[in-house]
């Protein structure tokens, strides 16, 4: 055993040994890397007044990566040893083939950090957690007598993350994460809504459990239950839309960030390929992907390659000025890594991925914004959506929603979804508002079966000609 053992998650592999393995795998690659995690979470779920869930998870293991060319060589393993590394390598190896490629350069070093390495299962005792969720149940229900359910999850994880890559650079990355959300279950008449509020981020529980928090939340869920009792059902057709500050930014996620991710374009298969320098959006849109915010759930310190977080423009002034890219896609482009490269676990290898996307705001007053708006729809809420990365079309669904005539904001909607494509819907915007705000941390994002974290934001903002979908006006 060297004096310097390679001991990730307390285990006895040595690092030499390691990197002689690794070094092997990739030899005559263009690139490649060791990359080792521990996982631990937990989750409490308190449902109509009963803890229903109380899980803890526990998982560690390594995957090794060669890569050459488009083609990446990859195997992966619980088992954190020399023997199991060894059997990694010759799979790896495969991608390899006879050789012939210069390995890339490795990640530049980086001494920030955006989230402290603090264990947030740890934040308070399992009892507190409970008595916690039994408050809020209690609380909840008190706030008015038409609420008949209420659900509240505590959830919290701590991964840890190693990567040992072939020219010996050796990174580590320690990333919490905390999410607090509460359900409410409102009923008049025989009617019954629902609302949900939380959120998190890379941070502990503890901020998430005062009582000042938690009651905000509660308070926010409950009136989005409420104003759904009194929803109407939602227009039909092509109309104006305003869409509120913040969570919405889930749409410009959805509908324009997986389009302007690095290995969709190299592939020509998004809707914004071969784009680069040219006018995609209405002037004053400005898109950025910004790893580096402290404490947001999308944060990265080092992305799951070891390549430093990073604040990236992606349109500026309407204009298409670049994409997120992981390292294989960067080189097969000819540009530089972005800090984009991301995977689940150990057990996927890594792909351009965002981390918190949002929209920087204008100078439009967001009343002044509504005023204007003649007849169409406010949707500050969405729950789920898809889009079709080749084109860019979307459909989304509004969980809050209200009907605008005249500049004046009238009933609530029910059952509306917005329908229309990502580049036209960027050239339409006609009104950027001065309140860009961020969410409250609860977006995940899937892509080629693999979920990570990720955050969204924008400003209030004035579409005009979505198609709205609901019932005939």
């Amino acid at each position: 055993m060297s004096q310097d053992s390679f001991r990730p998650f307390d285990t006895l592999l040595d690092e030499g040994e390691a990197l002689r393995i690794l070094r092997a795998a990739t030899d005559g690659a263009d690139d490649g890397e060791l990359f080792l995690e521990r996982r631990r979470s937990e989750a409490l779920v308190l449902d109509d007044a009963r803890i229903r869930t109380a899980s803890y998870d526990a998982s560690e293991g390594f995957g090794l990566r060669s890569v050459r060319g488009e083609v990446s060589g990859y195997a992966h393993s619980t088992q954190i040893s020399a023997a199991a590394l060894r059997r990694a390598a010759e799979t790896a190896r495969l991608a390899v083939g006879d050789g012939g490629g210069v390995l890339a350069d490795p990640p530049a070093g980086t001494n920030q950090r955006f989230y402290a390495p603090a264990d947030p299962l740890g934040d308070a005792a399992f009892g507190v957690k409970i008595d916690t969720l039994r408050e809020i149940d209690a609380f909840a229900r008190a706030l008015d007598p038409r609420v008949v359910q209420v659900s509240a999850t505590l959830s919290a994880s701590l991964q840890e993350v190693e990567i040992l890559r072939p020219e010996g650079l050796r990174l580590r990355d320690v990333r919490p994460m905390a999410r607090l959300n509460i359900s409410v279950i409102v009923e008049q008449g025989g009617r019954r809504e629902s609302g949900s509020a939380g959120g998190g981020g890379r941070h502990g529980l503890a901020q998430l459990m005062t009582r000042h928090h938690w009651e905000a939340t509660a308070r926010e869920a409950l009136r989005i239950a409420v104003v759904n009792l009194d929803a109407e059902a939602a227009p039909a057709g092509v109309m104006d839309v305003v869409l509120g500050p913040g969570w919405p930014g889930i749409l410009l996620h959805e509908a324009v960030g997986h389009g302007l991710e690095g290995d969709f374009n190299r592939k020509k298969t998004s809707a914004f390929a071969g784009l680069l320098g040219q006018q995609v959006a209405a002037r004053g849109v400005t898109v950025l992907d910004d790893g580096t915010i402290p404490d947001r759930r999308g944060s990265i310190t080092v992305d799951d390659e070891g390549t430093p977080g990073a604040k990236n423009v992606l349109i500026e002034d309407g204009v298409l000025v670049g994409y997120m890219q992981d390292r294989q896609n960067a080189r097969l482009m000819g540009v530089a890594p972005t800090g984009n490269g991301r995977r689940e676990s150990y057990a996927h290898m890594p792909m351009p991925r965002m981390t918190n996307t949002y929209m920087l705001g204008g100078d439009a007053d967001p009343a002044d914004i509504l005023a204007d708006l003649k007849d169409g729809i406010y949707a500050v809420g969405f729950g789920g959506g898809q889009v079709d990365i080749t084109n860019g079309k979307f459909v989304f669904s509004c969980t809050e929603a209200y009907r605008v005539r005249d500049g004046k904001v009238g009933a609530p909607v029910k059952g509306a979804t917005l329908i229309g494509d990502g580049a036209t819907a960027l050239r339409h915007i006609r009104a950027i508002g001065n309140d860009m705000t961020l969410d409250p941390g609860m977006g995940n994002c899937g892509k080629a079966g693999q979920w990570v974290p990720v955050g969204v934001g924008q400003p209030t903002l004035l579409i005009g000609g979505l198609t709205v979908g609901g019932s005939a006006a």
